[in-house]
């Protein structure tokens, strides 16, 4: 019986380990990985203390201050659900299953899909989900980056560099990411920026070869091979299903980041905590830890 469970190894939840490391608690934390989104991010210019840094490279920083404690972590395994039974949990993971006295959810967010025809078939044969980890491979071609939002933008400043030709592509009428994020764009010559534009197909042979496109209400084929996806993200919230969550599927918290089950704590993307950040979910992160331990030795 572990006094606390951290499910997820993101930003959120490797600053709840640490803060818990540093107060004793007998904690185990399990995730896929230890990075979370993290990981899949590119340049990262907004981070206390770090003027530029990769993703990756934070992450890295992220984990080796982890790994300074001797912690109980299971790498490498999805949390699939979450019960409580009288005044424990249980996390059941594959197999395996793990008992807490308090639990935090620090699970994040997946990519939203298109829904389109090709997505599946063509899923690692040009379409991708992570730009910073795939986006070197698509060097010297043609690609589609839809979603015209921050995080859309932020990639296709990642494939000018690289890629022959760039596509954004955008539903609303407008750009919707920052401005300096559009400056910053506008100087590329080998970018074409698509609003009013939506996906309507991808298709190729054994890996992509192109997009169809509703412009409008014109359709149009784009001679691409890659698609780089970036319309959003929706919460890692399905685990427990007894918890209250917003009808956006984020798991509400107080300030404290309570949930509505007691001994339940969350952190994160997956919570409905205001902007999504790297930085904000450290943040979370440690007010979790802290919360968790009040309620194992003072009561809540």
């Amino acid at each position: 019986m572990y006094e606390t469970i951290i499910v997820g190894g993101g930003p959120a939840g490797i600053t709840a380990g640490i803060y818990l490391a540093r107060k004793k608690i007998n904690f185990l934390m399990v995730t896929l990985d230890i990075g979370g989104q993290t990981l899949k991010s590119g340049g990262i210019e907004n981070y206390l203390g770090h003027q530029y840094i990769t993703g990756p490279e934070l992450a890295e920083k992220f984990a080796q201050h982890l790994r300074e404690f001797s912690i109980d972590l299971k790498e490498g395994e999805k949390v699939e659900k979450i019960e409580k039974n009288d005044d424990a949990f249980t996390v059941f993971s594959g197999n395996e299953k793990y008992n807490g006295k308090t639990v935090i959810v620090c699970t994040g967010r997946k990519p939203k899909e298109l829904t389109v025809p090709g997505e599946k078939e063509f899923y690692n044969r040009g379409i991708s989900y992570c730009a910073t980890c795939d986006g070197p491979l698509f060097s010297g071609t043609r690609v589609a980056v839809v979603g015209g939002g921050n995080s859309g933008l932020e990639v296709a400043l990642q494939m000018v560099r690289i890629a022959s030709k760039v596509f954004v592509i955008e539903r609303d009428n407008r750009l919707t990411g920052d401005k300096i994020l559009i400056d910053r764009l506008s100087k590329a010559d080998n970018l074409e920026v698509l609003t009013s534009t939506k996906v309507v197909e991808i298709f190729g042979e054994k890996l992509v070869s192109g997009m169809t496109v509703d412009i409008d209400g014109k359709k149009k084929n784009l001679d691409i091979e890659g698609v780089l996806v970036e319309i959003g993200s929706i919460p890692n919230s399905h685990i427990f299903e007894g918890v209250e969550k917003n009808l956006a599927g984020e798991i509400v918290i107080d300030c404290s980041t309570r949930t509505s089950i007691s001994g339940l704590f969350a952190a994160g993307d997956v919570t409905n905590v205001f902007k999504k950040q790297i930085i904000i979910a450290c943040g979370e992160g440690a007010k979790a830890a802290i919360a968790a331990s009040e309620y194992l030795y003072m009561g809540g």
